[in-house]
């Protein structure tokens, strides 16, 4: 049986820029793996209502349904062993975890902060309507408020990024020699920028910018080819 992502999508369907299921859109690459990339918008919350909650991804794996793309990482590894592993390390994956949660709690409110405009821009009108509503609740302020100072939230990203780019001066990969789960929790962040948004987020003589280059290539270009939503 094959597999079905639910993966969220812009008004043009073939703009998915999600960075949560860009994640385990490069780990189903990574494994060599097959899916139904379903279009699936925020407004949408029956169509995935089988998964016990309102949010992407959701992967039907035959007769499983995983959602969360930690725990559908957690999964592929498990079902597939046969297959590339995306996790170097022995469980709990102590590196990868905390990676993971540094993309999501320091990564995801910092790239926010510069393309949440964009992001609206490319939603489907019903969609719009939800995300300025629920996020301008989340910010406490308008959206066009919140990304004013594109200067400043550019700096505070490029500050947020130190670390990452301390290690990837001695190494291509945050796994190391090649990419691994690791890699992804990170790449899916830049992703979900290059989908919605032309913002330049990194300096080409950043070595950040050199490995997302090499990632955007990896498993036959999938990403670089990723369709993007129009200016």
């Amino acid at each position: 049986m094959a597999l079905i992502l639910y993966d969220l999508a812009a008004d043009d369907t073939a703009v998915r820029f999600s960075p949560h299921c860009w994640k385990t859109r490069m780990a189903l690459a990574h494994k060599g793996l097959q899916a139904d990339y379903r279009p699936w918008r925020f407004t949408e919350k029956a169509a995935i209502a089988f998964s016990g909650q309102e949010k992407v991804p959701v992967l039907v794996d035959g007769d499983e349904t995983i959602h969360d793309s930690w725990r559908i990482a957690r999964h592929l590894d498990s079902r597939y062993p046969d297959r590339p592993a995306l996790f170097t390390e022995q469980p709990p994956m102590p590196l990868a975890e905390f990676v993971n949660a540094w993309a999501d709690k320091t990564l995801v409110p910092a790239i926010a902060r510069i393309i949440l405009l964009d992001i609206h821009a490319c939603l489907h009108p019903t969609d719009q309507d939800y995300f300025r509503a629920s996020r301008e609740k989340a910010y406490g302020q308008a959206l066009e408020s919140v990304v004013a100072d594109r200067a400043a939230h550019l700096r505070a990203l490029g500050r947020a990024l130190s670390p990452l780019r301390h290690i990837l001066q001695s190494r291509d990969y945050i796994d190391g020699t090649a990419p691994a789960y690791a890699d992804y929790c990170v790449f899916g962040m830049f992703m979900w920028a290059r989908c919605v948004s032309a913002i330049p987020l990194l300096q080409p003589d950043d070595p950040v910018h050199a490995w997302r280059e090499r990632l955007l290539d990896a498993h036959g270009g999938m990403a670089r080819s990723a369709p993007v939503a129009a200016a």
